[in-house]
């Protein structure tokens, strides 16, 4: 026990260790993630000090900027599993080398979700309520009750089969199968789950016709297999261009593939929503109209949908095109008009025009408030913040730069380039990790 204990600790130790060890870029980007984070705690602390009447949510839209972000972020992180079930299903040595870096993305993904969510709550002291034993958690009832099961169960799921994989390669073993494959395969229904009970919130909403259809949650799963590889490929391309992380490209081509085939499935669902809304157009298409058309003279989310559906088309196409997909400036170009086209549609395109008009007619037009972007900017510094220190710290290991051995004493140790700046191998672009 006591062996084992001194295992872990040094394995911490390390861990920490590389954390706060990198070059002048390493920590001036650390320091401009922190100084968004500061800067977004203060606004959330004038939100938590006069109540969200400083958001420009009101009770005609109750759900708005922070609702949007977290609907995309669940999608990023179940789409995780486009890594997984290639690398532990078919096998694939060269996605199985890079499968611990999708799970710290889906690691950070989730953890931003979460905190949209408390950020949304106007009394989150009162979250002990949702306490099974202590509070009411009105579970299996309440589709609120699955949505913080799923999510909470799937960030420890990725956070104990991460954890467990890193140490097993950080003591120079390789891990039991037998002991982590049933959680990975647990983990890969459970990434569905996440973002299949997050549209069943929506579209148990009767009243909100935008919403209450049966449509949504296999369009929730097509984009979020179209924004989060891709976002993942933009991820795996730095970490390869500034470490000696095994990156294969046959790696990067199947996340562009993915996100090409989840594209067209998309706006295909998208097309078919709006001819069911349009073609015999009734009092029910009032939001959809109201979302890409206007309505009674108000526009106001008429620019983001259809900047939404641009972006999305054209990196439809990009993808499809086979040369185009394979050259690295398309590729990224298409990439980074996924992930804002989807943040939009599933964001500002989803979850504002269910709530316009209301049930008594009434147009509101929406648009977050300074507080809403700058809470919404810190949380995304701190899921930044959360991906590069995992990453620094995973990185050497899974990389062979860091792994324990026992000196005579039998004491746990690091090899010694882990700990000599002059010894340690660089990367191949000559930048140490």
């Amino acid at each position: 026990m006591s062996e084992t204990k001194a295992n872990l600790t040094g394995f911490l130790v390390s861990s920490l260790g590389h954390m706060v060890r990198g070059g002048m870029l390493y920590w001036l980007w650390l320091v401009a993630l922190l100084s968004l984070m500061f800067a977004g705690g203060w606004f959330y602390y004038l939100q938590l000090r006069d109540g969200l009447i400083v958001t420009n949510m009101t009770n005609q839209v109750s759900w708005g900027f922070y609702i949007s972000n977290f609907t995309f972020l669940v999608g990023v992180a179940a789409a995780a599993v486009m890594l997984v079930v290639p690398a532990y299903i078919f096998d694939r040595k060269d996605i199985k080398d890079v499968v611990l870096m999708g799970d710290t993305i889906a690691i950070a993904a989730v953890t931003m979700a979460i905190l949209f969510v408390v950020v949304d709550l106007g009394r989150p002291d009162r979250f002990w309520h949702l306490i099974p034993f202590i509070g009411r958690f009105n579970f299996p009832q309440s589709l609120l009750a699955w949505d913080v099961i799923v999510l909470n169960g799937y960030l420890l799921l990725n956070l104990g089969i991460s954890f467990y994989i890193v140490y097993n390669h950080y003591q120079g073993k390789d891990p039991a199968q037998a002991r982590y494959f049933p959680w990975v395969l647990l983990a890969i229904f459970w990434a569905i789950s996440i973002h299949t009970v997050t549209a069943f919130l929506y579209s148990a909403n009767s009243a909100r016709p935008f919403w209450h259809n049966a449509l949504l949650a296999p369009r929730f799963i097509a984009s979020a297999f179209a924004s989060g590889p891709a976002l993942m490929a933009i991820g795996l391309q730095i970490i390869r261009r500034i470490s000696d992380y095994p990156i294969r490209q046959t790696v990067i081509d199947h996340l562009a593939l993915v996100t090409a085939i989840a594209l067209q499935i998309t706006l295909f669902f998208l097309v078919a929503e709006l001819f069911t809304d349009f073609y015999n157009e009734g009092e029910h298409a009032a939001s959809a109209r109201y979302l890409f058309f206007g309505l009674d003279g108000h526009t106001g989310l008429t620019p983001w949908i259809w900047t939404a559906v641009i972006l999305l088309t054209i990196a439809m196409v990009i993808l499809m095109i086979h040369p185009l997909r394979r050259h690295p400036l398309s590729m990224n170009f298409a990439f980074v008009l996924t992930v804002v086209g989807i943040w939009i549609e599933k964001g500002m395109g989803l979850v504002i025009p269910a709530f316009v008009p209301t049930p008594i007619g009434e147009i509101y037009e929406y648009t977050p408030s300074t507080t809403e972007i700058m809470v919404s900017l810190g949380i995304w510094a701190f899921g930044l913040l959360l991906f590069t220190l995992l990453a620094k710290a995973s990185l050497p290991v899974q990389c062979a730069f860091l792994r324990q051995k026992s000196n005579k004493q039998g004491e746990i140790d690091d090899f010694p380039a882990t700990r000599e700046a002059g010894t340690r191998r660089p990367a191949a672009n000559g930048v140490p990790i």
